[in-house]
């Protein structure tokens, strides 16, 4: 007899990392509303992929709609897979590729979705165990691995 394996659907994202003109990083606080999945809670921008989208053209798509500020494709740079995040969100695996954007002024910018939340540098490293908490778990996965190829840990 042989065993039927459910395989769960996945769920394609793209997200950045995105740092101001001052090396500021710059996050979305999420709306604190019904419906929406980790409402109140921080993430770095982006979102889903469209039906035949890249990862790529899904963000410069989602950045120019969550920030009104357009950002040109070669502009991001690759950091992560998704992939190994572990996230699952209402039974679909979360996929996708998390990018790196700099240079974005911040006071060039309308948010549309949430709020924006800026954070010096060094302000995120002294508060890393408390600010991870309160991303969503793509964000933090993503945010890791550009800290950890920036060579930045907890204790600088």
């Amino acid at each position: 007899m042989s065993k039927v394996r459910y395989v769960m659907p996945d769920r394609h994202i793209a997200l950045a990392v995105v740092l101001d003109t001052t090396g500021r990083y710059l996050f979305q606080r999420r709306d604190n509303i019904q419906g929406i999945v980790y409402p109140g809670r921080l993430s770095l921008f982006g979102g889903h992929r469209e039906a035949g989208e890249t990862y790529l053209a899904c963000i410069a798509r989602e950045l120019q709609e969550e920030i009104s500020y357009p950002v040109a494709p070669e502009r991001f740079e690759f950091l992560t897979t998704l992939d190994d995040c572990g996230e699952v969100v209402d039974g679909d695996v979360v996929r996708g590729h998390v990018f790196l954007v700099n240079g974005i002024p911040s006071d060039k910018i309308v948010v549309t979705e949430g709020s924006l939340t800026i954070v010096d540098p060094d302000a995120l490293m002294r508060s890393l165990p408390h600010f991870a908490r309160d991303l969503t778990p793509a964000s933090g996965f993503g945010l890791r691995a550009f800290l950890e190829r920036s060579g930045c840990t907890e204790a600088d």
